[in-house]
């Protein structure tokens, strides 16, 4: 009787936590998939149909939740009354916003997105090769304000933040490893230093791992268990999701293709080993390839295009690069078995100039039965892939109990 005279909200069994653990629920489900009906949020809940539809309009009614209006009105599928059109319901900008900050070899991204899963606003700006670590965290300090000036708001509305690095990160110590195309912040624990600079809690992961989430989410990986991402840019790594989860190894440096050997005797890699896949095929070593006959200046897009246009020689160098990237591929299925390979990165601007001839190596190279239903694609998310999921990862980490 005492909790029902008195409301407490906090005894376990009683009525309001009862209440409270359900409301939860609902908001965990709509922050981890953007929007849904209500027979999707009983579903994924297992909470029963009144139960949601009494939170939807309690939640809607605190301005937590929003349902959207006819004329953004979805056919879902339902499992009760099939062909049903249900009308989506998402979260609103009063339960917080979550921050995506996405550290390249030469620029930085931010991006802030409702619990909606909407970006609202995205601010970018060119850094100089080499910057230390707490320049370019003062530097996103500097976006984030000003990308949330645009919106009205301070970063007292900025519920998580997620950071992304193109370096593998030390598990235990939060430290960013080597071999970094960021050398200024090898032996940093960068989830500390921009924490204490932003005055806000930040989760960081390598771009490899963020680009895989960011597909698996909203991009080419939709509706896969298990997941291969590489990235060919600057760097070379490979982000992936097993079993639905993503996977980062016990020391967190999982996924580094890009340090697979290919030639014992091939040039010296950044990481002190010698013929990486990373100097075979990083978009540098590309464009070198190509400069003393093409000029200098190019860019990966400017190589994609004449190749485009029948230029042999940025045919051959883009699909020797997709033979190299097959052969370190191979490997990787034979281990893991993906369902689906997505390749990213500035490189994926080459489509099927480099992705037939990776196919080719793999049918190749690869145990058949590890590539028989193996499904390889071109990235959906483009260079966006990896701020895309800097803002998942703070999506995750804003999740409620």
């Amino acid at each position: 009787m005492r909790d029902k005279e008195n409301g407490d909200p906090g005894r376990p069994g009683s009525q309001s936590s009862l209440k409270s653990a359900n409301q939860h629920r609902v908001v965990r489900a709509l922050q981890m998939s953007g929007e849904l009906t209500q027979a999707e949020i009983a579903r994924r809940t297992g909470l029963a149909p009144a139960t949601v539809s009494n939170m939807v309009k309690e939640l809607t009614a605190a301005g937590m939740v929003k349902e959207l209006t006819a004329a953004g009105m979805v056919t879902v599928p339902d499992g009760d009354h099939p062909g049903q059109r249900g009308r989506a319901v998402r979260l609103t900008r009063k339960m917080g916003l979550a921050v995506g900050i996405d550290f390249g070899h030469r620029h930085l991204t931010v991006a802030v997105a409702d619990m909606a899963h909407d970006v609202l606003a995205e601010e970018r700006v060119e850094l100089a090769a080499g910057h230390r670590a707490e320049e370019g965290v003062v530097q996103a300090g500097t976006l984030l304000d000003a990308a949330l000036d645009r919106l009205g708001c301070g970063r007292t509305s900025v519920l998580a933040v997620g950071m992304g690095l193109p370096a593998p990160l030390e598990t235990d110590t939060g430290e960013v490893g080597g071999p970094s195309i960021l050398p200024g912040w090898v032996g940093v624990d960068a989830a500390a230093i921009a924490s204490d600079h932003l005055g806000i809690a930040v989760h960081v992961d390598n771009d490899a791992n963020l680009g895989v989430l960011a597909e698996h989410m909203w991009g080419a990986g939709r509706g896969t268990t298990d997941l291969a991402y590489i990235k060919l840019s600057d760097g070379v790594g490979a982000g992936l999701v097993l079993d639905g989860r993503l996977y980062r190894g016990r020391g967190g440096t999982a996924g580094e293709i890009g340090h697979v050997t290919l030639d014992e005797f091939g040039q010296v890699c950044r990481c002190g080993n010698r013929g990486c896949l990373e100097t075979l095929v990083a978009s540098h070593v590309v464009i070198a390839l190509l400069e003393p006959s093409r000029g200098t200046g190019l860019s990966i897009a400017d190589v994609v295009a004449m190749a485009e246009n029948g230029d042999a020689a940025c045919v051959r160098v883009l699909a020797d690069t997709g033979r190299h990237v097959g052969v370190a591929a191979a490997s990787l299925c034979n281990l893991l078995n993906p369902e689906r390979l997505v390749i990213g990165g500035e490189l994926a601007l080459a489509g099927d100039l480099l992705l037939g001839p990776l196919r080719e190596v793999l049918a190749r190279y690869a145990v058949p039965s590890a590539v028989r239903s193996l499904e390889v694609r071109v990235a959906e998310l483009g260079s966006r892939a990896q701020v895309l999921g800097a803002v998942a990862l703070g999506l995750r980490s804003a999740l409620p109990a």
